[in-house]
């Protein structure tokens, strides 16, 4: 049964939003509730593995009946709890923990107390990302070190295509998206998940070379694509990779 007893806090400015909880294969799963005065139906769709917890989001025109809402979960039940199967487990930035950083797999060693230092090394099982201070500031710092090894490279990367296209980009800015990689703004802003740098080089590049051509084309146009295909020759093998692993990658999180 659905039930609204959990408290939550209050939703920001201009937001409607409530919470439910819907049994699934013998569990219960969060579903937050959110009035949209720009939707005319209901929609679901599953919040990201690094969200730390499994949940749900169900999009509704405002005043919609709570019955209703019941009853739209209820028939897509099915459809939730094939997907949440399917989600990957989250990793948790920790000591030991093994995470891809530029598509190689790095454990994560915690080499004593000091300055909180991380760096990239070699031990003799592999590549390693060193981190020194204290330990209960391991899984924030290596998440730090890993948005600055982001930034540095989808810079690069953006600067590069933007040159090729004669465009120039408002901003670039990091996000801590688990639903989507990139985005760019009517204004000429760019944003990008910082997991990206989990991702090998080539698709780190694919990325930000799709949101360098929509300083060109603001839409998935045929000309869109065109455009990404003249910076970006691999991009449907690029693209291929992120449907892939993606999900994955989402779900690497700071202790």
């Amino acid at each position: 049964m659905l039930s609204l007893l959990k408290k939550r806090p209050p939703p920001k400015a201009g937001k409607v939003e409530r919470w439910t909880l819907l049994e699934i294969d013998g569990r219960q799963v969060d579903v937050r509730i959110m009035e949209n005065p720009r939707t005319s139906r209901l929609t679901l769709r599953l919040v990201p593995a690094a969200k730390a917890q499994e949940s749900l989001k169900v999009t509704v025109p405002p005043g919609t009946p709570e019955d209703e809402i019941d009853t739209f979960l209820q028939r897509n039940r099915a459809w939730a709890a094939a997907r949440l199967s399917r989600l990957p487990e989250v990793t948790k930035i920790a000591d030991g923990v093994v995470i891809p950083l530029r598509g190689k797999p790095h454990r994560i060693m915690h080499s004593g107390i000091g300055r909180g230092i991380v760096s990239v090394g070699m031990e003799g099982d592999g590549p390693v990302i060193r981190v020194f201070g204290d330990p209960k500031f391991t899984g924030r710092r290596v998440a730090d070190f890993l948005k600055r090894q982001a930034r540095q490279d989808l810079t690069k990367a953006v600067h590069q295509h933007a040159a090729t296209l004669g465009v120039k980009p408002k901003s670039i800015t990091l996000r801590d998206t688990t639903s989507r990689w990139g985005s760019c703004s009517s204004s000429g802003a760019l944003n990008f998940s910082w997991r990206i740098i989990l991702a090998p080089p080539e698709i780190l590049d694919y990325l930000a070379a799709h949101e360098v051509a929509h300083l060109r084309e603001m839409n998935h146009s045929d000309r869109f694509w065109a455009l990404v295909q003249e910076i970006c020759p691999e991009l449907e093998a690029h693209k291929a990779w992120l449907r892939a692993h993606g999900a994955k990658l989402h779900a690497v999180i700071a202790a």
